[in-house]
């Protein structure tokens, strides 16, 4: 899950990580570090530095870091997994806030987790408990949270499916349960998108019974594909562009040849074209200008427009993504 609040340059210039990371320590008793290194934070294995960072683990204490920086309008990102994302070799400037709170409970048919949890650990627990409908997650990188935000699917299911409702902080510091529709939840999108101010906390799935030896044996079919179809086991973000409707980003990227094209330490997998992989010497820099070259290319060999899937985060210079 990633979300952003206040980043204005003034705001960045008179944040004092020194002062604010003792207080939060003091007041909220999460540790933080200053100038962390976040490319070890995400699945592409790039960006720069943070201000200040710290971890959280449970809900009680992400939603009181929130409302603290809030409060103080210090610039905040949050990072789940770090998939989907590609941040900055220069970092995020203010807090960033790591979401490891992983709780869940099964009650009935439903699943609620807390919003750091894994969907992948998510798929695991509920086969086990007997419930299908969160096989697809184990396709998904990232977090409760980021799959909620962005109404993450896979293998012909997604969150909108099978969501009951989703427990968020909103922007006034009071959290409201709201439902798949009050989300507005359509491909790879919700209105939390574009309320950054909006933080999941949790999730309440609705799902039903079944065999736990039949939910395994689809969660091995979504582990096979994977292996054969994805570029598993080398630093990626993901999924780079969203499929246009009727169509698929992977086969429009291999039909304009650009398989292989490499910038940097960056290259367009030759497994999936979907994908942007690093070979451990890769920046964010080369990520970002592959990037830009696949969509450039597609849009003029196609006429399609590809819109990226992951999000770039922090301290870009001023002419990237132009």
């Amino acid at each position: 899950m990633t979300g952003t609040g206040p980043s204005a340059t003034d705001e960045t210039a008179s944040f004092d990580a020194i002062a604010t990371g003792t207080a939060i320590q003091r007041r909220i008793g999460v540790k933080t570090s200053r100038d962390e290194p976040l490319a070890r934070f995400t699945t592409m294995r790039v960006g720069g530095p943070a201000d200040l960072f710290a971890t959280v683990h449970n809900v009680h204490e992400l939603r009181a870091i929130v409302r603290y920086a809030r409060d103080r309008a210090i610039p905040l990102t949050l990072l789940g997994r770090g998939s989907d994302v590609v941040i900055a070799d220069a970092g995020i400037r203010g807090l960033v806030v790591q979401n490891r709170a992983e709780g869940s409970q099964l009650d009935g048919e439903s699943y609620v987790a807390e919003s750091g949890l894994p969907m992948a650990r998510a798929a695991t627990e509920t086969q086990k408990a007997g419930l299908t409908g969160l096989e697809f997650g184990l396709a998904v990188p990232g977090t409760v949270g980021g799959a909620v935000w962005a109404n993450a699917g896979a293998h012909e299911s997604d969150v909108a499916a099978i969501l009951e409702w989703a427990e968020v902080l909103l922007g006034d510091g009071s959290s409201a349960r709201l439902t798949a529709d009050e989300l507005e939840l359509r491909y790879r999108d919700s209105r939390l998108k574009h309320h950054p101010d909006q933080v999941v906390l949790a999730a309440r799935f609705r799902l039903t019974t079944a065999e736990p030896e039949a939910i395994a044996a689809s969660l091995d079919d979504i582990r096979r594909w994977r292996r054969e179809h994805q570029p598993l086991g080398i630093p990626s973000a993901g999924s780079t562009f969203r499929n246009p409707p009727g169509d698929s980003a992977g086969r429009l990227i291999e039909a304009a040849g650009l398989k292989g094209r490499r910038i940097g330490g960056a290259s367009v997998s030759e497994k999936h074209a979907n994908f942007i992989v690093n070979d451990g010497r890769g920046t964010a820099a080369d990520v970002r200008a592959l990037v830009d070259e696949v969509a450039a290319t597609v849009e003029r060999e196609s006429g399609v427009r590809l819109e990226p899937e992951v999000v770039f985060l922090g301290d870009w210079p001023a002419e990237a993504g132009q």
